[in-house]
């Protein structure tokens, strides 16, 4: 039965602490812009842009079904 209340303790303490920092960690356009100028992303290989409009445009070029009506 402590145990019990100690677990529900712990779980309630847990929360507030993630939705504190979740509300402290707002991102802003300036956050972004720091971001953007000083990130740096490290990928195996370069990404191949005529294949990746390739895949876009027959993305796009795809026949959509209509939705059913309810």
């Amino acid at each position: 039965m402590v145990a019990a209340g100690l677990a529900v303790v712990g779980y309630v303490l847990g929360r507030h602490r993630f939705y504190e920092r979740r509300r402290d960690a707002s991102l802003d356009d300036d956050a972004i812009r720091r971001i953007e100028a000083g990130g740096n992303v490290e990928v195996d290989e370069p990404l191949d842009l005529d294949e990746a409009r390739e895949e876009e445009e027959r993305f796009w070029d795809e026949d959509w079904d209509e939705p059913e009506p309810w």
